[in-house]
Order: C-alpha cells, then sequence, then structure tokens
C-alpha cells in the first residue's frame, strides 16, 4: 500500500466482490478477475474486498469455480493489497447459522487461503451472533471489521447504532463499518453517526453504501467531512446503480486536501481499462433496473444485490411484470417480521416471502417458506422489535420462538459431515469439507465435477418494425427428457441453450385427479413422503429449492400418497403435477 498521513483517506475497492454482486448478479468469473486484481495490486488501496457475500454460492451454483481456489489465486496476485471478506457471523457465507466448530474451521481456512480483514457482520445486529466469528478472527491474527447493519425504521436510531459500535470496539475491533447496504443513509446521519462513533471508540470508521437511491456520493462527502478513515467505493465501469460510488471519483474528489488518499489516478485509469473489457463482456447480465437511480429504495429498503437477483428469480418464475407488486410488499413483510435490516439472509428472507405473498395473488404467508418459519422461531436471532402475536400465529402457528443465542442449540458438526463427505468421495482437500457443509444441496455435483458453467447470454438486439420477435425460452422434449432452453442471439441467426438443469422428465402437466401442482420454478430438494403412505391436509410433501430458500409443498387435503412424479434433484416448473394425493 501507498504511504498515506494519519488524516488520509483510505479506500477499500469492491469492483472483485459487491460492486459485480449488485449489478450482475455475482457472475464474475475467476479467469476474469486474475488481470483485474493484477491492476488494482499497483494502486494502493487500503484494501480489496475479493471474497465472501455471495461469490460462495455463485462460484459453485453457476460458475463451476472453486472458491477456495479463486482465493488462493487472487492472493497470488494480490501481493501488496489485504484481501477483506465479508463474513455473516454465525452464517458464515450461507443462509442459515452453522455450529460453533464449522465457524472455528471456517474462519481458520479463509486465514489461511488468503484473507487480510474480515468484516463480520449480523442482519440482525445481534451480537450474540458475532461473538464467535470476531473470536475466530482475533485468534487467527487477523484484522477485525465489526459491522453495523444499517437501516431506518421506528426502532432504530443514530444513538443505537452508536451503542452498538462502542460494543463492538468493547469485544476487540480494529475497525468499525456502517454498512448501508441499501443506500438509505442520509448525509447529516452519516456525520452524526461517524462522530459519536469517534466520540465513544477510538478506532478506524468505514462507511460502506450503495448508491441506488442516488444520495450515497453526497453522504460519503459528508463522512469525509466528518473524518471517516476509510470509504467503500467501486471502479466507475463497476460502480453507481445498485453498485457504489466510483473510486475514480472519490479519489478526485479530495485531490490535494488534507484528505488526500495518495492514490495516483494513472495507475486507477489501468484498472479502469481492465473493468471496461470486463464490463463489456458480461453486459448482457446487466438489467437496466439496477443500473438506475431508484428512489423507492427508500421505501423498499432491498439492497443492490439482492435487487438484481430478485429480477433474475422473478424471471425464472416467469413473473417480471409483478416486480413493482413484490417492492410494494417488501415493507409490509419487513414490519410483520419486526423491521430486520435488509442483507443476505434477511434480505431473500423477506423478499423472497414478499414474492410469495404476490404470487398467492392476495394470500398473504399462505406458502411460507422454511426460513421464514425459522425466523419467526427465533432461530437467526432476535428480531429489532417483537413480531405480533396475530402475524407469529399465522406463521408458526402455537410454537415459541427461542431466546438463547441460536447457535447454542446446535450441536458440532465438523467431523460427522467430513466422513459423511469422505464416504462419498467428495473431498479432495479439506476445504472440500466446508463447501460440503455450506452448501449440502448443491455440493455434491460441483465437488465430483458434475455441474456446468452458467453461459454469458449474448445481448439480444431488438427486432426490426415487422419482424417477428424471437422468443427468449420454451421447453423441448428430447427422448422423452423435458429440457428448459434459453435461447440466445447470434450473428446470422439463433442457437439454444440448455439451461444448467433439466426439468422431470416425468412431471405431467395441466389437470391430473388428485394432483399436487408445483406453484414455483425450482428444484426438488426433498420428497417428505413415499408412495402408499397416509398424509393429512398440511403435512409437508416436498421441499422445493427455489429463489436460495427452502419452500415446502403443504399437502391440500387428507389422504394418501398413490403416484409421485419426481425425485430429489428434479427442477421442476410452475404448474407441474408433482404427486397424486387420492
Amino acid at each position: 500500500m501507498c504511504a498515506a498521513k494519519s488524516d488520509s483517506l483510505n479506500i477499500t475497492d469492491t469492483t472483485l466482490r459487491d460492486a459485480h454482486q449488485s449489478l450482475i448478479a455475482t457472475r464474475l468469473r475467476t479467469e476474469d478477475m486474475l488481470s483485474l486484481a493484477r491492476a488494482i495490486d499497483e494502486v494502493g488501496f487500503f484494501s480489496v474486498e475479493a471474497w465472501g457475500g455471495a461469490t460462495f454460492d455463485s462460484c459453485i451454483r453457476f460458475l463451476n469455480d472453486d472458491p477456495w481456489e479463486r482465493l488462493r489465486v487472487l492472493k497470488a496476485e494480490l501481493e501488496r493489497t489485504p484481501i477483506q471478506m465479508l463474513l455473516r457471523g454465525q452464517n458464515l457465507v450461507g443462509y442459515r447459522h452453522y455450529p460453533d466448530d464449522v465457524v472455528e474451521k471456517f474462519v481458520e481456512a479463509s486465514a489461511r487461503n488468503g484473507v487480510d480483514i474480515f468484516r463480520v457482520f449480523d442482519a440482525l445486529n445481534d451480537i450474540r451472533n458475532m461473538k464467535k466469528a470476531m473470536a475466530e478472527v482475533k485468534n487467527v491474527g487477523a484484522h477485525l471489521q465489526g459491522a453495523i447493519s444499517y437501516t431506518t425504521s421506528p426502532v432504530h436510531s443514530v444513538a443505537t447504532f452508536v451503542d452498538m459500535a462502542e460494543e463492538l470496539y468493547s469485544l476487540g475491533c480494529d475497525s468499525i463499518c456502517i454498512k448501508d447496504m441499501a443506500g438509505l443513509i442520509m448525509p447529516h446521519d452519516a456525520r452524526d453517526l461517524i462522530t459519536g462513533i469517534k466520540k465513544k471508540a477510538d478506532v478506524k470508521v468505514c462507511l460502506h453504501s450503495h448508491c441506488t437511491s442516488g444520495v450515497a456520493p453526497l453522504s460519503y462527502q459528508a463522512a469525509i467531512d466528518a473524518g471517516v478513515d476509510i470509504l467503500d467505493t467501486a471502479m466507475s465501469p463497476f460502480a453507481l446503480g445498485t453498485s457504489q460510488p466510483p473510486t475514480e471519483s472519490v479519489v478526485a474528489s479530495v485531490a490535494g486536501t488534507a484528505r488526500d488518499t495518495g492514490i495516483d489516478l494513472l495507475p486507477l485509469r489501468k484498472v479502469r481499462n481492465v473493468c471496461l473489457d470486463l464490463r463489456e463482456k458480461y453486459d448482457s447480465l446487466c438489467d437496466a433496473i439496477t443500473g438506475r437511480v431508484d428512489s423507492d429504495v427508500l421505501i423498499y429498503q432491498l439492497p443492490g444485490g439482492m435487487i438484481s437477483n430478485l429480477v433474475s428469480q422473478l424471471k425464472e418464475q416467469d413473473a417480471l411484470d409483478r416486480l413493482d407488486e413484490v417492492f410494494h410488499e417488501v415493507p409490509r413483510v419487513r414490519e410483520d417480521l419486526g423491521y430486520p435490516p435488509l442483507v443476505t439472509p434477511t434480505s431473500q428472507i423477506v423478499g423472497t416471502q414478499a414474492v410469495f405473498n404476490v404470487l398467492m395473488n392476495g394470500e398473504r404467508y399462505r406458502n411460507v417458506t422454511n426460513e421464514v418459519k425459522d425466523y419467526v422461531l427465533g432461530l437467526y436471532g432476535r428480531p429489532p422489535a417483537p413480531i405480533s402475536p396475530e402475524i407469529r400465529k399465522m406463521i408458526i402457528g402455537n410454537e415459541l420462538p427461542i431466546t438463547v443465542r441460536p447457535a447454542d442449540q446446535l450441536a458440532p458438526i465438523y467431523e460427522q459431515m467430513k466422513k459423511e463427505a469422505t464416504e462419498q468421495g467428495l473431498v479432495n482437500r479439506e476445504e472440500d469439507v466446508l463447501t460440503y457443509i455450506l452448501y449440502p444441496s448443491i455440493a455434491p455435483s460441483f465437488l465430483r465435477g458434475e455441474r456446468q458453467p452458467e453461459a454469458i447470454p449474448e445481448k439480444a438486439a431488438a427486432a426490426p418494425a415487422g419482424v417477428a420477435e424471437i422468443p427468449r425460452s420454451m421447453e423441448v422434449e428430447v427422448d422423452g427428457e423435458i429440457f428448459s432452453v434459453r435461447i440466445v442471439t447470434v450473428e446470422g441467426g439463433s442457437v439454444t441453450a440448455p439451461s444448467a438443469a433439466a426439468s422431470s422428465a416425468r412431471a405431467p402437466r395441466g389437470d391430473v385427479a388428485g394432483g399436487v401442482k408445483s406453484n414455483m420454478q425450482g428444484m426438488v430438494l426433498k420428497l417428505m413422503v413415499e408412495r402408499g403412505g397416509a398424509v393429512r391436509k398440511g403435512d409437508t410433501l416436498i421441499v422445493l429449492e427455489a429463489m436460495k430458500m427452502e419452500n415446502p409443498i403443504p399437502s391440500p387435503r387428507d389422504g394418501t400418497v398413490s403416484e409421485i412424479f419426481v425425485d430429489a434433484g428434479d427442477v421442476v416448473q410452475n404448474g407441474d403435477v408433482l404427486m397424486v394425493i387420492e
């Protein structure tokens, strides 16, 4: 890193993680990161955020990239710049809490493979869920950055966040991050929060925000004036919209002042040029919705990465036309659930439930994900505000929420899961055990080398006037097996590209007497019943994985399972008949 005066502004560049997570749904491939990492290493950033968050999931789910290998090769390129990761506290890089033994192994492996700075947060700001990961970061001798999940609601304020920062500092944090994942922080709040923290703790303060609402550049200037130590930025080709303010602009804005970063604009230009090439390559994944200013985010508060994924998920459900309905439903669900900050995994939990409430045509909570049930049961931590008895009963019936730290109820599983993965022939190195534990539904096919990387679609041109537009997708039957096919345009015509997974060859469509239909597109994760078994109305028949959530399909009636048309691993479409209950 370049030499910097004590009052100079430090920059953490997010292009290799949050920027492409926000704009292109975390689809940047490792092979395309290497030249960018080499250019970044010449600049003199405080750190480069390059791992954690959704990158781990996307690597194995969509890209057929090994996330651990990505970390190792980036470390080899970033010889002078610390690698920073985003760690979801007890959730690590997954969507649920893991036992303490898994947290220990994961933090140790992350540090060993190349992480220098761990930004640790909890989606509910429940510090009980952060303590174990924070302690392990200190044990491995890495830089510990405790993060506040910033949000606005009737139960959140500058004063409550200052108190949280003071507690994080008392627990040994080397720096504090104000993590404004949805771009909500106003300039006066940024000023008051930063000055408030610095009055209570002698610690570096970082501000992380998104440009979704258009306010972030103004709040960054207020933060600079208030003495913020670190700002998160993204290189201009991957900046703005639902991403961060541009690195080049922030560096230039303080050049020659007391807050000068010490960064030369010429090395930044080299980084920018590499990013321009990458932006062109991935341009077809950039959606206009994620690239524009949207002041409605001040109402629905979805973070940038969730918006791009929500658009992608609604496209999968053939329901993108209902995006505005979902945006209006999100704050209603958030209020029902006690005003959680909307950051992974709570953004997925709230966002996915909002989708289901809309797709069920107004029958709110008719279909409830397992994650929403677990959240209401207290298995993610303490909600910022109490959940009303009416909503709680609607979601979990007469069950009572827990009051202890959720991980206190989790027995150690590392050795057991290691044995299980080894017996399946999935373990080539120790890190493979962690991959299997974190994503047991998709890791086996990834570790066996059975997954194919998702193709980068060509940018489709608008059809000339009078010419029929080529359909975007269709179903094709090949030797009795039905494939969901995406159609992409190439010069001189069109070609078809099969999606990563095939639909079930056996699931019929249409009306079948006693049939139980899927109400969404997804993958069959678990079959909970067998042919000939008796079921009661409301019993879970099948668990589908859709939109990264587990979605139980309940029995609509008492009866007997007379036919099952799907197996675990099958991909089903909305309207497919899954089984028959007589």
